[in-house]
């Protein structure tokens, strides 16, 4: 729906650093590094990230997302329509303080891990092993 000169100045939405760390992302999750992520790239990566069982239903509705083949293009401008509605840094940032009100920089694991699964979108067990797998607390039960 978009035109062909549209995509190009969706690299005026994002700080030359920001784009590099996409670059970065889209890199990873390209796991055969053909230049776009395909179903085969999302499974890879997400299995790399302790999700095995991803269905095929649910990777085809990933890529549906976008109109065509995702590139690095495609894939910046889907990220940029993600964030559009999402909440500024200091915001984020503001929501972290309230977990961590003396300023350590660490969240207690038992903590985290009691408002992921009683709070709002809930975590299952299993979800919550997967997170721990892919983000192992220190020796101290700190994230």
């Amino acid at each position: 729906q978009q035109g062909e000169g549209g995509s190009s100045n969706v690299f005026s939405m994002f700080e030359q650093s920001q784009i590099q760390e996409y670059k970065e992302a889209f890199t990873i999750i390209d796991q055969n590094r053909d230049g776009i992520i395909s179903k085969d790239d999302l499974r890879d990566v997400l299995a790399t990230m302790g999700q095995l069982n991803v269905k095929n239903e649910e990777l085809e509705a990933m890529v549906k997302e976008a109109s065509g083949p995702i590139n690095f293009t495609v894939f910046l401008t889907m990220f940029g329509e993600k964030l559009k509605g999402a909440d500024p840094e200091d915001v984020i940032v503001s929501a972290f303080k309230v977990l961590d009100p003396e300023a350590t920089g660490l969240i207690k694991k038992e903590f985290l891990e009691e408002l992921l699964t009683t709070q709002c979108d809930r975590f299952t067990a299993e979800e919550m092993t997967n997170l721990w797998a892919a983000f192992p607390p220190d020796v101290a039960g700190n994230v």
